[in-house]
C-alpha cells in the first residue's frame, strides 16, 4: 500500500519506516497574535521619563521609615554612655593588641569600657592607671557554651590554648600599673581540665611580676568539678567570683543548658571552703524575674557565705539574643542594695550600668576604706569609754 501524506493547514504527517507509520510530529503554526519584539529603550529615554530634580526638592512631605521595635522598651537616658577616651584607655588597648590578648570588655560589648579602662577622671596619669580596671579574658575569644544573653563567639571546637598567654598576660598587667585586675575566661568544655591549670598558672605569673596587685578570678563552673575549682582557688588569688547571672527559675532560659543555679552555688561554696577570703557573684535584672525570686536567690547566696553581690541591668547585645523584659529604674537598684546589705553581704554594688567587674578596683578599695573607717571609729569609741570610766573612778 502506498504511503499517504496528508497535508492539512497546521499539521504534517511525516515518515514511513519498514512499511509502517513510525513517527508523528505536530508543528503549531505561528499565531499572528504573538507580539513582535521591540527595541530596548535606551538609558537616556528611561532617564527622561523618570522623576526630575523638582520632584526631590518640591517640599512635599516624605513618608518616614520607622526602624526597630516600636513596641519594645526604649533605652533610658541613664543607660547611655559616652565614647571611650583617655591616655589609660588607649595604652591598655594598644598593649592588648600587641600581646594578642582578649578582654571581656570588648568581646561582650560592655558599655562601661571607657570608665573602667580610663581610670579616675581628673586625676594624674599615675593615679588614673591605679584606678583603672581591666577584665582579661583568658583561653581565647570563643566559648563552648551559648548563653542567651552573651555576645561572645561560640563553637564546639575552639582553637587550642596559647601556651604563652599566662606570661603575656602577666607582662601586660605589670606594665599598666593597675591596682586591681579581673581575670575571666570563656568556658572550655572541650578541655579535660576545663582550662583550670591554665587559669591558675596565669594568676601565679601575675603575682610573681606584680605582687601588690589585687587579682579577682571570675571563673566558669568547670562542669561542676569541685576538684578543678580547688586548683584555681588555691592559686594565690584575692577574690573568687562566679556569676549565678539570674534567679533559679529563669536559669534554664537565660544560661546555657549545662549551667544550673545549684551547680553555681556549689562552686561558690567550695571556693570558700578552700580558704578564699572573698567570694563574689552577680545578678542581672530586667530578664523577667520578680521580687520574690530575687529574694530567694539572695537567701541561697547567704547560705553558702557569699561576701559580695552586684546587681546590673541586662542589655541586649544584638537582635539574635534574648529581649530585655524591662529597664529597671535606678531607685529599684538602690533598694536592692539596701536589702542585700541588711541580709549581711559584706559589699553590694547595684546600679543600671554595674557589671560583675565594673569599677572593681574602685568598689573594692572603697569597701576596704569603709572597713578601716569603721575600725577607727570603734577604736575611738573604746578610747572614749575608757577615758570616761577612768574619770568616774577619780
Amino acid at each position: 500500500m502506498v504511503t499517504q501524506v496528508l497535508l492539512k493547514s497546521s499539521f504534517r504527517l511525516v515518515g514511513v519506516y519498514r512499511g509502517s507509520l513510525s513517527q508523528v510530529r505536530c508543528l503549531a503554526t505561528p499565531s499572528s497574535s504573538v507580539p513582535t519584539p521591540t527595541a530596548k529603550a535606551s538609558f537616556s529615554d528611561v532617564l527622561a521619563d523618570g522623576p526630575s530634580l523638582d520632584d526631590f526638592i518640591s517640599g512635599e512631605p516624605v513618608q518616614r521609615v520607622q526602624l526597630g521595635n516600636k513596641n519594645g522598651p526604649r533605652l533610658p537616658e541613664f543607660l547611655k554612655t559616652k565614647i571611650p577616651s583617655g591616655s589609660s584607655f588607649h595604652k591598655i588597648k594598644k598593649d592588648l593588641r600587641g600581646l594578642n590578648l582578649h578582654t571581656v570588655c570588648e568581646e561582650a560589648r560592655c558599655p562601661n569600657i571607657g570608665d573602667c579602662w580610663g581610670g579616675k577622671e581628673g586625676a594624674s596619669e599615675e593615679e588614673g592607671r591605679r584606678a583603672a580596671t581591666a577584665t582579661i579574658m583568658l583561653m581565647g575569644d570563643t566559648c563552648t557554651r551559648g548563653c542567651r544573653f552573651c555576645s561572645v563567639k561560640t563553637s564546639r571546637t575552639p582553637p587550642p590554648l596559647d601556651p604563652h598567654e599566662p606570661e603575656n598576660t602577666a607582662e601586660a598587667i605589670s606594665r599598666w600599673g593597675l591596682g586591681y585586675i579581673v581575670l575571666t575566661s570563656v568556658d572550655r568544655d572541650d578541655l579535660v581540665d576545663g582550662g583550670a591549670h591554665h587559669f591558675a598558672e596565669t594568676i601565679r605569673k601575675i603575682k610573681q611580676k606584680a605582687p601588690d596587685i589585687l587579682v579577682e578570678a571570675l571563673t566558669g563552673d568547670f562542669a561542676g568539678s569541685l576538684e578543678l575549682v580547688s586548683i584555681v582557688a588555691k592559686s594565690g588569688l584575692d577574690v573568687y567570683a562566679h556569676n549565678i547571672e539570674t534567679v533559679e527559675a529563669l536559669t534554664p532560659y537565660v544560661r546555657d543548658r549545662r549551667a544550673t543555679f545549684r551547680q553555681s552555688l556549689k562552686v561558690l561554696e567550695h571556693a570558700k571552703k578552700q580558704g578564699v577570703r572573698i567570694t563574689k557573684t552577680s545578678i542581672m535584672l530586667g530578664v523577667g524575674e520578680n521580687e520574690e525570686q530575687v529574694m530567694d536567690a539572695l537567701r541561697e547566696l547567704r547560705k553558702v557565705d557569699v561576701d559580695v553581690v552586684t546587681f546590673g541591668q541586662y542589655m541586649r547585645p544584638t537582635k539574635r539574643h534574648m529581649k530585655v523584659d524591662r529597664y529597671v529604674e535606678p531607685a529599684e537598684f538602690d533598694r536592692w542594695k539596701r536589702v542585700a546589705e541588711d541580709m549581711g553581704f559584706m559589699y553590694v554594688a547595684s546600679g543600671p550600668l554595674v557589671r560583675s567587674s565594673y569599677k572593681a578596683g574602685e568598689y573594692f578599695i572603697e569597701n576596704v576604706l569603709k572597713g578601716k573607717a569603721t575600725e577607727k571609729r570603734t577604736k575611738s569609741l573604746i578610747a572614749d569609754e575608757l577615758a570616761a570610766s577612768q574619770q568616774t573612778r577619780m
